[in-house]
């Protein structure tokens, strides 16, 4: 624990695992946004991941990039954010100088 809080701090870095690698009872209940990442990277793989081969590591990169901006970001409407997509709810949480900038 005291190697990850380190690691975190030095980094500002946030630790994910859905591999149970990490047991202690103090990690376990700090990771409590492992769900939310974990339906991520699932809705990630099937949607671009599984759908066909990448010849090289630029493609698969800007499938990923394509797929967070177009798709999951501003068209998927999610439950826990009144029907929402993203964008529109992280643009009625921001004021109108933030977004002038």
């Amino acid at each position: 624990m005291d190697a990850l809080s380190s690691a975190a701090a030095v980094a500002g870095c946030v630790v994910h695992s859905d591999r149970g690698q990490f047991r202690s009872r103090k990690f376990l209940a700090s990771a409590g946004d492992n769900a939310a990442m974990e339906s991520f990277f699932s809705l990630l793989q099937k949607k671009v991941f599984d759908r066909r081969r990448w010849t090289t590591r630029h493609h698969l990169r800007l499938a990923i990039i394509t797929w967070i901006e177009r798709t999951y970001r501003h068209r998927r409407r999610q439950a826990r954010l009144g029907r929402l997509t993203p964008i529109e709810y992280e643009t009625m949480d921001t004021p109108q100088v933030a977004l002038a900038a």
